[in-house]
C-alpha cells in the first residue's frame, strides 16, 4: 500500500510526486465531452485560435482531476476513508495540449476525527506545475484517513 495512515503524517510533510503526465488532445477531448462541456475554447481549434491564448486551452476540471489523481498514490491510496472536500481551487496559468504536468503536495493541517476514533482528517495543499515550473493549478484537499491498525 502506497498511501500513509493518518498517524504517519506530520504538518509540513512535503512530497514531490514522481509520476508526471503529458496532456494529450485525446485527454482534453474525452474529458470535455464526457462532462458535457460545450465550451469552444476546449474543443474548437479555429475558435481558440481567435482568443488571447491562440490555441485550445485544456479543460480546467481535467487539470484539477489530474492534480488529485497524480497525488493519490503517495498520499491516500489504500488509507482513504473519504475525500471530504476541496477548497481554494485556482488555475493561475492555462494548460495547453502537450504540456507535461507534475504535482507537489504539502500537509497543512491534521486533526483526529471527532466522530470516528479510527480516523483522522488531513488537509493537503496540492500544486500542479508545468514543464516551465509555472503553477497551473493549486488546491486544498481535505481527506479522512484511517489510523494505523495496532
Amino acid at each position: 500500500m502506497a498511501g500513509r495512515y493518518f498517524d504517519e503524517w506530520v504538518v509540513g510533510d512535503r512530497i514531490v510526486h514522481e509520476i508526471r503526465r503529458t496532456v494529450t488532445e485525446t485527454d482534453n477531448l474525452l474529458f470535455t465531452t464526457l462532462s458535457h462541456n460545450p465550451q469552444p475554447l476546449h474543443l474548437d481549434a479555429d475558435y481558440a485560435a481567435g482568443t488571447e491564448f491562440g490555441r485550445i486551452v485544456v479543460n480546467g476540471t481535467f487539470t484539477f482531476a489530474l492534480t488529485v489523481g497524480l497525488s493519490v498514490g503517495d498520499t491516500t491510496l489504500g488509507t482513504l476513508v473519504a475525500n471530504l472536500g476541496y477548497d481554494k481551487v485556482t488555475m493561475p496559468k492555462p494548460v495547453f495540449i502537450g504540456d507535461t504536468l507534475r504535482v507537489e503536495t504539502e500537509v497543512t493541517e491534521l486533526r483526529r476525527s471527532n466522530s470516528r476514533p479510527d480516523a483522522g482528517i488531513v488537509t493537503f495543499r496540492h500544486l500542479t506545475l508545468n514543464q516551465r515550473d509555472e503553477i497551473v493549478c493549486q488546491c486544498l484537499r481535505t481527506a479522512m484517513l484511517k489510523v494505523k491498525p495496532s
